[in-house]
């Protein structure tokens, strides 16, 4: 086994590699938001059908449950694609640091299966028991979706800044899973991401109804069915901001490397420049908007500081910069887009107790979904092509973890073969699932409910 993972893959294998973990984790991530988002979402409406006995904010409930059943089957199937893939594509991480980094996936497998038994009770116990505790039962989908994704989450914030453990002679000795689980890039990496669940998911949902409003359907249905998610939605984005500023702080000070290029910094000075945009080559950013001092105030409080560049580091320990860069701004353009989207939304509510009369305002509320999508899949690309050459930073390359053995070009094949499968079935299942305006009691019940109809 030991003679096995010494060897080396072939160039393309790794790469092969890389673009699987890549589309796996890329569509993963943006089901797993839904779940961590959408059930907080679902049950908070229906709390509000309980205590005003309004029946939209039950309709609406409900139909948001059998999505969030949908989605989280569908999310199931590509997590354990994903736990597969760990073992399979990298047996030199899990081989090696199994131990270490074991406790918050042993966790999540937990909060997963709690998570699966009260979706189960939540979707098939609508009207079989008390309105109240129907309701209670969701409220462990709530803190499970959210467990679920501190858990994965501090498991790749280990990689980033790996603690726990000590390497003796080269041998992992001394594990210490907790260490390992409350590293230092835990706090604002978890933080940072269940907050853009909850984004992606309510500017998702509010993205839906948006259209219809678009579309001349202006009854209560779908004003609050737009109105409820985007507030949620709304109240996240300027925190975001916040967060992410203490992320970037973090980067600054744990990763230098990655902070230069996100930037393009490609040496070391006092007074360093925000670059905007630029394409970086041999060793220089060209045809970047520089804002003089900016990166070092932003970075280190201090107008004047030094900032680390990529000069500190061999050419072999460089990232990809131009990626982790448009990345970055990527992310964050889209991140202000959607503060000035809520602030809209806020302001007009402040002024005059509605919500916008411009259609532009909906239509850009109408891109707001697919914008946060983006912006968690761009953010993920700074966290994981901005590590690189490392797995597991500073102590693990990733060509020294991944499986030597040929042939993992024709995995990438077959697994994107499934996730285009997937992808096909998940969208034709919720279309038509849209298309049918009368919501059922419960998923495998055929005759709708008289008083659940749609109007």
């Amino acid at each position: 086994m030991l003679q096995f993972l010494t060897q080396e893959a072939a160039p393309a294998d790794l790469m092969a590699a890389r673009l699987q973990m890549a589309l796996s984790l890329g569509w993963h991530i943006v089901i797993a938001a839904f779940g961590v988002g959408m059930p907080a979402v679902t049950v908070f409406t229906e709390w509000r059908g309980l205590r005003t006995g309004d029946p939209v904010y039950t309709r609406l409930a409900r139909r948001w449950a059998t999505v969030m059943g949908v989605l989280f089957a569908v999310g199931a199937v590509s997590g354990t694609i994903l736990s597969f893939e760990m073992g399979l594509l990298w047996p030199g991480l899990m081989g090696r640091f199994g131990d270490v980094i074991g406790l918050p996936f042993a966790l999540e497998g937990f909060a997963f299966f709690i998570e699966a038994i009260f979706v189960g009770i939540y979707l098939y116990a609508w009207d079989r028991v008390p309105p109240r505790a129907h309701l209670l039962s969701g409220l462990p989908v709530c803190v499970a979706g959210v467990a679920s994704a501190f858990f994965v989450v501090s498991a790749n914030a280990w990689m980033n800044q790996p603690r726990g453990f000590d390497l003796v002679s080269g041998e992992v000795t001394n594990v210490r899973p907790w260490a390992a689980m409350f590293n230092p890039a835990t706090p604002p990496q978890t933080v940072h991401m269940i907050i853009a669940a909850f984004m992606v998911t309510g500017f998702g949902i509010a993205s839906v109804y948006s259209v219809a409003l678009l579309r001349g359907r202006r009854d209560r249905y779908h004003r609050l069915g737009f109105a409820i998610p985007f507030t949620v939605a709304a109240l996240f984005a300027p925190v975001q901001v916040v967060v992410g500023d203490w992320a970037a702080h973090f980067v600054g000070e744990y990763q230098p490397t990655k902070l230069a290029a996100i930037e393009g910094l490609g040496r070391t000075q006092a007074g360093a420049p925000l670059s905007l945009g630029g394409v970086y080559v041999e060793g220089e950013l060209r045809y970047a908007v520089e804002i003089p001092n900016a990166l070092s105030l932003l970075a280190k409080w201090d107008a004047n500081a030094v900032v680390p560049g990529l000069d500190q580091v061999p050419d072999d320990q460089e990232p990809p910069v131009t990626i982790v860069k448009w990345a970055f701004q990527l992310m964050v353009a889209i991140g202000f887009a959607l503060v000035g989207l809520s602030a809209w939304w806020g302001l007009s509510w402040w002024r005059r107790r509605g919500p916008p009369r411009s259609p532009w305002f909906l239509r850009g509320a109408a891109l707001s979904g697919v914008a946060a999508a983006f912006a968690v899949e761009a953010g993920w690309v700074v966290t994981e092509v901005g590590r690189q050459p490392w797995i597991v930073y500073g102590v693990l390359r990733t060509a020294e973890a991944v499986n030597p053995a040929p042939g993992l070009a024709t995995g990438l094949v077959l697994v994107a073969s499934v996730y285009l499968v997937l992808t096909v079935a998940t969208v034709l299942v919720l279309r038509r699932m849209a298309r049918h305006r009368d919501q059922p009691v419960a998923p495998q019940e055929g005759a709708p409910a008289a008083a659940e109809s749609m109007p």
